[in-house]
């Protein structure tokens, strides 16, 4: 049996034994490895070591990092590293040197006393967490450009199942090794493993950087408004590489959706917030509830790996089913009255059971929102600018919500946690809104169209 593409379904389950798209499967293992080396896990070591909450919270806005890297995203994307480029190639050789500075940070981070060298685990978190930053912004362009459109989803579905693995690995993995040894020693392990993401590097191919017509005409137009032309000076490569680089692909986003993009943009900071921001004082809050680091382990990361991999799969299926915007809409609502759920389990007595039905519900609607929206992302990406604004839209999906989640400490030592949640929940009402109003908008237009 063929489908459109004329493949087989022989032929479509057979593309996940492709070197290239077994490959994605380690580069999302390195690139998922770390992050929650610098959030949650890194929250419950310095609560673990009775560090205050609000110490704990400051910390957290390391991961600010994640939500700044499209600064520095046109510069991975266009720049050499001297000799490694020559000799490697342009996305692995940045991608080789973000992965060498991951697994530094990570040995620093463990050779340091959180009690007595605070700002040293602190400066060790910030380079790791700029390695991974430029780690995701080098895969994320070597998984456009190794494959062609059709090969994509099955890029993006070997890539997303390495890092689901990376997390439960840095998550439970992490917590099970400090149970039975230290948080120094579990450290130490995951910069170990990062040598799964260096090995990978090493032995894939370079692949091609094909630039399109359309955009090179655009860089071109706006370099001759802005008066560069072909400037042989150094100020005028400079500028005119400028212009390309950083200017272009956000030129082109807002030309292609005018005044809404401003909408669009204010969707992606909002719609994560609430979860982001709860998600800094979750470990700290299953310690204080009196759960052991292995129970946390068992129930939260172990188990709930699976529930988010249960949700992720019924949002592909609900798209599919009712389109992006329908989906969309659950989930924003979904994420924030889970938060309920937390407030619950923050005022009752708590136990194994309670938890694994908290954790049932967050995971499962934290999977499903989290599918939808990176479909809704996936959309609104022109392939000739991919690297670079999906850098925008990831960077900015998570900057409000960093900030904003390293008060977390201050809201929760001032009210309480059981207060805390239903703060959180909360700041999920303006993803809702602005959801509403797009599909409204959506309704409109197609209404006057017919």
């Amino acid at each position: 049996m063929t489908g459109k593409t004329g493949r087989s379904w022989r032929e479509a389950i057979t593309v996940y034994g492709r070197p290239r798209v077994v490959a994605m499967s380690f580069l999302g293992f390195s690139a998922g490895l770390p992050f929650l080396l610098v959030f949650s896990t890194l929250s419950a070591w310095l609560r673990d070591e009775g560090l205050a909450l609000s110490t704990i919270g400051f910390v957290s806005w390391i991961g600010i990092t994640y939500s700044i890297k499209v600064f520095w995203a046109p510069v991975v994307d266009r720049a050499p590293i001297f000799i490694l480029t020559k000799r490697m190639g342009k996305r692995r050789s940045w991608m080789l040197s973000a992965q060498l500075l991951i697994a530094l940070g990570l040995l620093g981070m463990a050779m340091c006393d959180p009690q007595a060298q605070l700002q040293q685990i602190a400066i060790f978190a910030l380079i790791v967490a700029f390695g991974s930053a430029t780690q995701d912004i080098t895969i994320d362009a070597y998984r456009i450009e190794a494959a062609d459109k059709l090969l994509q989803g099955a890029m993006a579905a070997s890539y997303v199942f390495g890092y689901r693995v990376a997390l439960l690995v840095a998550g439970a993995g992490a917590f099970y090794i400090a149970a039975a040894q230290t948080w120094q020693y579990a450290y130490f392990t995951m910069a170990c493993l990062m040598g799964i993401g260096i090995i990978t590097t090493l032995l894939i191919d370079e692949p091609e950087h094909p630039v399109s017509t359309d955009t090179e005409r655009l860089e071109h137009e706006l370099g001759r408004q802005v008066g560069l032309g072909k400037n042989k000076y150094l100020v005028g490569r400079t500028a005119s590489w400028f212009v390309s680089a950083v200017v272009s692909p956000f030129v082109e986003f807002f030309k292609r959706n005018g005044l809404l993009a401003l909408l669009i943009l204010l969707l992606i900071g909002t719609f994560r917030i609430s979860d982001i921001t709860m998600g800094v004082m979750a470990n700290p809050f299953y310690l204080d509830s009196g759960f052991s680091k292995t129970e946390i382990a068992n129930i939260t990361k172990i188990y709930g790996f699976f529930m988010t991999i249960i949700g992720a799969g019924a949002g592909g299926i609900f798209v599919l089913r009712y389109g992006i915007y329908k989906p969309l809409l659950l989930g924003s609502i979904l994420v924030p009255i889970t938060n309920l759920f937390f407030v619950w389990l923050a005022v009752s007595e708590p136990n194994l059971v309670s938890l694994a039905t908290v954790i049932s519900v967050d995971n499962l609607s934290g999977g499903f929102a989290s599918s939808v929206f990176i479909a809704y992302l996936s959309g609104l990406t022109n392939t000739a600018y991919t690297a670079t604004q999906y850098a925008l839209f990831s960077s900015l999906m998570t900057l409000p919500a960093k900030i904003i989640g390293g008060f977390s400490g201050v809201v929760v030592e001032a009210v309480g946690y059981a207060w805390f949640f239903l703060y959180a929940g909360l700041l999920g009402a303006p993803a809702v809104l602005l959801i509403v109003y797009l599909m409204r908008r959506d309704r409109a237009l197609f209404a006057v169209k017919q």
